[in-house]
C-alpha cells in the first residue's frame, strides 16, 4: 500500500481556528504537523550517529603544514577513546541539538509541500521527488549551516572552545557573522544532488519494497521506510563525500592547525586539497560518512513515518 494515497480524512476534518489551513492532502496532515514530526526525526538521527559523525570530522579535517598521514576509522575511533575517553565523541552535541530540530522541520516540511505541488497528483513522479528534495534542503541548509560550523570546530581535536556559547561568541568576535555561512555556498551545491540522490532513491526503493510484498505492506511499513532510507543515504552519501570534505575545509579553517583558504570557492579549496594530498584528499572520511547516513536515514524516515502515522491515527479518533 503506496504512502502517497488518496487521504481517508478531508482536511477540513482537522481544521483548528488558530492553525492556517495549509494541509498537504495526500496524506491529510498540516504544514505544522510535518514540521513537529521533521524536527523529531531530525533530533533522532543526528544524536543517535553523533560519535560517527565526529569520526568523520576529524578525519576530513587536516593541516596545512604537510599533507596528512591517512588513518582509519578504526585507529581515529581508538585514538579518540585513548587520549579524550567516550566523552570526545559527543563534542559539539550541544550545537547538533541545537541545529537540527528546527532544520529537519524546515526540511521535510518544504519536501512534503513541494512534492504535493510538483507532482500534480503522481505519487511516483521521481523527478517531483528530486526537484522537491533540492527546494527543501536549500531552506534547512540556511537555518542548520551556523550551527554545523560551531558543531564541526567543537569536534576537531584540542578544539579551543569550550562551549557552544564560547564558539559562537569567539567566531563572531574574530571572523565576524560571515564565517557561520562561509560553507553555505559548498553545502547547498553538495546537498542539492544528495538529497536529490536521496529522496528519488527512497521513493524508488520503498515503492519496489512494497511491491514485492503488498499484501504485507502496512505490517511492515516501518521496515520498508528504514531500509529504503539506509540505501538512499548510502548512495547519496558516497556520491557527495567529495563536497563534504570541501565543506569540513570550510567550515574548520584556521582553528587547530586546519589549513586557512585564501578564498571560499569551491574551485579554490578542492585545488588546494589535491595540491596537498592528492586527489584521494577530497574522499576522506567516505567510510564513516556511509557509516553515518545509511543508519541515520534510516532512523529518520522510520521516525518522520511513525509520527505521520501517530497524527493519521490521532485525526482518525
Amino acid at each position: 500500500m503506496a504512502t502517497d494515497a488518496s487521504p481517508k480524512y478531508r482536511a477540513a476534518d482537522f481544521h483548528h481556528p488558530d492553525i492556517p489551513d495549509i494541509s498537504v492532502s495526500h496524506d491529510g496532515l498540516r504544514f505544522w504537523q510535518y514540521m513537529i514530526a521533521g524536527s523529531i526525526a531530525g533530533s533522532v538521527e543526528h544524536m543517535a550517529m553523533f560519535p560517527v559523525d565526529t569520526l568523520k570530522t576529524r578525519m576530513q579535517a587536516f593541516g596545512g603544514s604537510c599533507p596528512p598521514q591517512f588513518i582509519g576509522v578504526r585507529q581515529s575511533l581508538g585514538s579518540i577513546l585513548k587520549l579524550e575517553g567516550p566523552a570526545g565523541l559527543y563534542r559539539g552535541i550541544g550545537a547538533m541539538g541545537l541545529g537540527a530540530g528546527p532544520a529537519h522541520a524546515v526540511y521535510f516540511s518544504v519536501y512534503e509541500l513541494c512534492k504535493q505541488f510538483f507532482s500534480r497528483g503522481n505519487p511516483n513522479n521521481s523527478m517531483a521527488h528530486a526537484v522537491s528534495g533540492v527546494f527543501a534542503t536549500v531552506a534547512s541548509d540556511a537555518v542548520f549551516t551556523p550551527m554545523d560550523m560551531v558543531k564541526q570546530r567543537l569536534q576537531l581535536n584540542s578544539s579551543p572552545y569550550k562551549g557552544v556559547g564560547d564558539c559562537v561568541k569567539r567566531v563572531l568576535m574574530e571572523e565576524g557573522a560571515g564565517a557561520f555561512y562561509a560553507s553555505y555556498r559548498t553545502t547547498v551545491i553538495m546537498n542539492a544532488p544528495f538529497t536529490a540522490v536521496y529522496f528519488t532513491t527512497y521513493e524508488a526503493a520503498k515503492r519496489a519494497l512494497m511491491e514485492v510484498s503488498p499484501e504485507s505492506a502496512s505490517d511492515e511499513r516501518l521496515v520498508v521506510h528504514a531500509t529504503a532510507g539506509a540505501a538512499a543515504g548510502a548512495l547519496a552519501a558516497a556520491v557527495t563525500t567529495p563536497l563534504d570534505v570541501v565543506k569540513t575545509q570550510l567550515q574548520c579553517q584556521g582553528v587547530c592547525g586546519c589549513y586557512r583558504f585564501s578564498s571560499s570557492s569551491i574551485g579554490n579549496v578542492i585545488k588546494t586539497i589535491v595540491k596537498k594530498d592528492g586527489y584521494h584528499g577530497l574522499m576522506r572520511g567516505w567510510i564513516p560518512r556511509m557509516l553515518f547516513h545509511a543508519p541515520a536515514a534510516a532512523i529518520s524516515w522510520s521516525t518522520y513515518e511513525a509520527c505521520k502515522n501517530f497524527f493519521q491515527q490521532l485525526h482518525g479518533n
